[in-house]
């Protein structure tokens, strides 16, 4: 184990739905397929393909909260009353959506809720859950036989605070970690030592470092104004740049279940013989 760093975990998030606003957190459930409510919900166009911010950067203006039984959906600019979804009730409708390269099941929402999406982005577009009873696998070259839910690739994301304030110093406007999307954030050590990581634990948690996360436009967007720039992605390809990607942050799997604390320690049990750049 690795106690000398101090890393402790700062942070922790939530996106309920794919590519709309995340929710801080004081502790969550790590489940197989990512924190409890993480990314179970998503917005799909007419075709049921998955919409992103990566080409309707608007709806990084919704901002959600879970205020139980209800998940809120509020708009930052717009003055369209909020919208509760029931966290317990789905729609029976099945229907099968596409996600990159994966064709899964999912249950559609009434028309009441996906115009309302529709009015928010001003694209047609409607909601779906990811029942229990899809699976949805990793890339097995990475993990064997683990899910994830709507995420773009694996369950969970991590991101050190020196790796953060490493690019910040070489920005002309420093941004927030939320801009990555990140499910945790920790405290301690030297920027990118996630890169190192391979088998570690989270309080009583054990996590499997698979690969880097490789950066889409998504932190380019402006979460207060729902417009697309130009960094931190240009920064990031002069010192962070494998091929043709840009590596930041570490995607994880867990291999265990339980409640994961801000505060929690973070131990090293076993790290990459090759370390990202």
């Amino acid at each position: 184990m690795n106690p000398v760093n101090n890393y402790k975990i700062s942070a922790i998030y939530i996106y309920p739905i794919k590519s709309i606003g995340g929710i801080p957190l004081q502790s969550s459930f790590a489940e197989e397929r990512g924190l409890k409510y993480d990314r179970r919900w998503m917005l799909v166009d007419e075709e049921n393909k998955f919409i992103t911010q990566r080409t309707q950067p608007q709806m990084a203006l919704l901002q959600v909260e879970i205020n139980e039984p209800y998940l809120v959906i509020k708009h930052k600019l717009n003055k369209i009353p909020p919208l509760q979804i029931p966290l317990s009730s789905k729609s029976n409708e099945e229907i099968n959506v596409q996600v990159w390269k994966d064709n899964v099941t999912a249950l559609a929402y009434d028309d009441d809720i996906n115009n309302w999406f529709s009015e928010a982005i001003g694209v047609k577009c409607k909601l779906v859950y990811m029942p229990l009873s899809t699976k949805r696998w990793v890339d097995p070259k990475y993990a064997a036989d683990k899910t994830v839910g709507f995420a773009d690739g694996y369950p969970f994301m991590i991101i050190g605070e020196e790796s953060l304030n490493d690019l910040n110093n070489k920005l002309k406007h420093p941004i927030p970690v939320i801009r990555f999307r990140p499910n945790f954030v920790f405290s301690g050590g030297n920027p990118f030592d996630e890169d190192d990581w391979k088998h570690f634990e989270i309080g009583a948690i054990k996590f499997l470092a698979v690969k880097p996360c490789a950066r889409c436009v998504i932190p380019t967007v402006d979460p207060e104004t729902g417009v697309k720039g130009k960094e931190p992605l240009k920064t990031l390809a002069t010192f962070r740049k494998r091929g043709e990607k840009v590596m930041f942050g570490m995607n994880l799997v867990a291999e265990n279940t339980g409640t994961i604390n801000l505060g929690d320690k973070i131990f090293v049990l076993q790290k990459n013989i090759q370390s990202t750049p």
